[in-house]
């Protein structure tokens, strides 16, 4: 059995929802009284603003309820699995031996609910829309059953992309419609369709139960090497700001409503302040060794931009972002007390240049696990308690507090935030203390009333299968991809209109590290889907037989500048192996415990290799065997990468930022014009990588061609030539 509610309509009003909760009616009007207090209180009255309900609630709940508000939980799988990271219990069994739906609860999930008093859960794999949205009920239902029936907020790192990006342990689609990657809809330099883009995944979320989007990823992609540029909107501060600002437009507003929220809204967390693009040569702060951000070029102000004059300003009548997450990294010499620590735990760089400075009154999350004790190893997936690394637990979640900080990303451990409590009210003062929890209270309330939860949170699974993934959304995302795909290379060769024999070589990629550090080992894998191609074209099974050959491959795959065996390494942008003659001599960021001997973070005169290196091998061979047959490379690119290896084999480049097959084949076969320009820079070499700043988006010299055409932030090629429009005159390189 699942959670069946009923739903009773006020005119003129919102539709509740009802599983438990008692009914109140009042002047013709009904108000669910969830307080079961049999008289309406101010929470209860939907005609009250959001800010008043919230801080009517705020000021009756225990400590111990606002400490369960400022838990977000770890990475939820539903159904949950058996083994690996994110395990559940069904009745202490796996799904599989307890016989009970996939949309249960977990054993995990009732008792943060019930007794952590846990609201906020980060969902990751969702079965399908039906499972997801029966599973909402079942939380919501449990949820209300409980003192004052505060509604689950569930939330989502991005689930739209139409292909795997590496950058970071992605949620499952659960049948969504399929997009671009962030620097995809980037290429498309077009912000309308961007906030098109976030209005119809918010009718997805919302109808898979999500409530709130771990997104957008607002960060400056300024260095080339960084592993989660490729979920950002690009290179250009301006374009970044516009696109930012249109998306969460499209997830928050409404606007025919007066305030612009409503039952349909979604909030958004912009991340990740105050910028997370310059990672010191481009290792990122998942990892200790990838923790600090650095300014060499005296940048700083152009990451500031997306928020300042982006997410926190907003066209639409919501006005600004609902909530901002930090950033992991140690921001190098921003705080004057030249306290280096992680963003979090820096007052200066949430309370003085956030809170004060900024304006900003939303909801601050810390990102995922900051509080925890550090692993003892720099090769690690673990705690990213930078530069606290001596203060406890509870200690480290009082600092985050006094900051501003509002909440704690996937801690589901309520003990060291009360033991926290205890703390401050040691240090400041019970009265203070309590003040400072219903503050953040208050903040995390007011997205759930904002977006209709109090009144209605249930959804009906049909009507989630028919939204989720229609076929109108999946036409609109198939566009998008099309208008993301940059041709930066036609010798003629493109578009290949008839019905022609194409030749598609597999792939081979060596061992190399995961997101988790965990190692992946080496593999075969085919060069597409032949069911897919076939659509197009028909296959042949070597080059003699072929009239053409598409090549598919990525940009080069790395460790991440970092192995235990070899400590730093560089991050290579071209598929040969790559000595740094020309590193820094001198790492900017220095200081951990678990470098005692030597602090510098120097790579100079390492070798930095790519995990598929034979993807270059792969374009020379094919062009070796198809002799004067046409070769259309197609790059995957996580990273700008180096093409001068591979350019002058190909007859045609196009560059892919995460679209489906059926996308490019598309695009190849003439269906679709190549409209898409680059939103980074293609380098000429790592020497040019090597002397940047990582602050500094674009001085970095750019690759060109044979051809002559330069390979530029806003290059882009179409049947005709080289693409010039607005587009192009409005997002000029700085």
């Amino acid at each position: 059995m699942c959670a069946t509610p009923r739903y009773i309509f006020n005119p003129g009003g919102p539709t509740l929802g009802v599983t438990s909760a008692p009914v109140l009616e009042q002047e013709g009007l009904y108000f669910k009284n969830v307080s079961r207090s049999g008289v309406l209180l101010p929470f209860e009255d939907w005609r009250r603003s959001p800010e008043e309900r919230a801080q009517d609630l705020a000021a009756r709940l225990s400590v111990e309820e606002i400490a369960g508000l400022m838990m977000y939980s770890s990475h939820q799988m539903v159904p949950a699995m058996s083994a690996g990271p994110f395990i559940g219990t069904y009745g202490g069994k796996s799904l599989e031996e307890s016989g009970v739906q996939p949309w249960a609860l977990t054993d995990q999930q009732k008792k943060f609910l019930s007794e952590d008093h846990l609201r906020y859960v980060l969902a990751m794999a969702l079965k399908d829309a039906e499972t997801a949205a029966n599973w909402n009920n079942e939380m919501q239902s449990l949820a209300e059953a409980l003192p004052y029936g505060i509604p689950v907020n569930i939330s989502s790192d991005p689930r739209h992309g139409a292909s795997n990006a590496g950058a970071e342990y992605k949620s499952g689609g659960g049948q969504t419609s399929k997009w671009p990657e962030g620097l995809g809809m980037a290429a498309t330099f077009d912000p309308e369709l961007c906030e098109d883009y976030a209005r119809i995944i918010a009718k997805e979320y919302r109808a898979l139960g999500i409530t709130t989007a771990l997104s957008p990823q607002v960060d400056v992609g300024s260095d080339p090497r960084w592993m989660r540029i490729e979920d950002t909107f690009g290179a250009h501060p301006d374009l970044v700001t516009d696109m930012g600002r249109a998306y969460c437009d499209g997830l928050q507003t409404d606007p025919n409503e007066k305030d612009g929220w409503d039952a349909a809204s979604v909030a958004a967390m912009a991340k990740h302040w105050p910028g997370g693009g310059p990672c010191e040569a481009g290792r990122d702060a998942h990892y200790p060794y990838g923790k600090f951000a650095v300014h060499p070029g005296g940048c700083q102000q152009l990451h500031f931009r997306p928020f300042l004059e982006g997410v926190f300003q907003l066209k639409g009548k919501t006005g600004k972002t609902a909530a901002i997450m930090p950033y992991y990294t140690v921001t190098w010499g921003m705080d004057p007390s030249d306290d280096n620590v992680g963003n979090s735990y820096s007052r200066h760089i949430i309370q003085d240049l956030l809170r004060e400075q900024a304006g900003y009154e939303g909801v601050v999350c810390t990102d995922w696990g900051i509080t925890a004790d550090p692993d003892p190893e720099m090769d690690s997936f673990g705690s990213r308690c930078y530069g606290v690394e001596e203060l406890t637990e509870a200690q480290r979640h009082l600092r985050i507090l006094e900051n501003g900080v509002d909440q704690f990303g996937g801690n589901n451990n309520i003990i060291p935030i009360l033991e926290a409590y205890r703390l401050g009210c040691e240090k400041h003062g019970e009265e203070a203390m309590r003040a400072r929890f219903e503050r953040s209270a208050v903040r995390l309330l007011v997205n759930s009333f904002r977006c209709g939860l109090f009144e209605n949170p249930y959804l009906d699974p049909t009507e989630s299968q028919q939204t989720v993934g229609c076929e109108e959304h999946c036409k609109a995302g198939l566009e998008a991809q099309l208008k993301s795909i940059v041709m930066v290379k036609n010798n003629g060769v493109l578009p290949v209109r008839q019905r022609k024999k194409v030749y598609i070589p597999g792939r081979s990629i060596g061992k190399r590290k995961s997101f988790f550090r965990t190692e992946l080992p080496a593999c075969n894998l085919p060069g597409a889907d032949r069911a897919v191609v076939e659509k197009y074209y028909d296959w042949a099974e070597t080059p003699e037989e072929a009239d053409f050959a598409i090549v598919f491959i990525e940009s080069p795959l790395t460790n991440g500048g970092y192995t235990k065996e070899t400590g730093y390494q560089p991050i290579t942008l071209q598929y040969r192996p790559y000595t740094a003659a020309s590193a820094r001599a001198e790492s900017i960021g220095q200081g951990d415990f678990r470098e005692t001997a030597d602090p510098n973070r120097s790579y100079r005169g390492k070798v930095g290799t790519a995990a598929n290196e034979e993807d270059l091998d792969l374009v020379l061979n094919t062009r070796a065997a198809m002799g004067d047959k046409p070769v259309i490379v197609v790059v995957r690119m996580h990273n700008p990468c180096v093409l001068s290896e591979l350019e002058p084999a190909a007859d045609a480049i196009l560059v892919d930022f995460g679209v489906q097959q059926d996308a490019m084949l598309t695009m190849i076969q003439g269906g679709a014009e190549p409209s898409g320009l680059l939103p980074v820079i293609l380098p000429a070499n790592m020497e040019t990588v090597e002397a940047h700043c990582e602050d500094n988006p674009f001085d970095i010299c750019p690759y060109t061609d044979g051809a002559g055409n330069t390979y530029d932030f806003g290059f882009g090629l179409n049947w005709s030539g080289k693409i010039s429009d607005d587009r192009t005159k409005k997002y000029i390189k700085l």
